[in-house]
């Protein structure tokens, strides 16, 4: 299955990109698209302890299974005032 995901921040800053698109196994989980995005960009693996996600613009667990076509954000802290 493809899905899509978009990157923010410190995370875009360190893929050098805002999104991209994966091909998972079906039922993979959200976690298994972080896995993905890792091998792709090595560089974002020390960041996942800090980071939210959302598939289709809801907040949900790195355990969220993905259906074909979603969406995947992974989100860093955000900060300032």
């Amino acid at each position: 299955m493809r899905v899509r995901v978009r990157l923010f921040a410190s995370l875009r800053d360190a893929a050098g990109e805002s999104a991209a698109e994966l091909v998972l196994e079906p039922a993979a989980t959200a976690d298994g698209a972080w896995r993905g995005l890792v091998e792709r960009y090595p560089a974002l693996a020390p960041r996942r302890p800090s980071l939210a996600v959302a598939v289709n613009r809801s907040y949900a667990g790195f355990d969220t299974v993905l259906q074909d076509g979603d969406e995947v954000a992974f989100i860093p802290p955000v900060s300032g005032g």
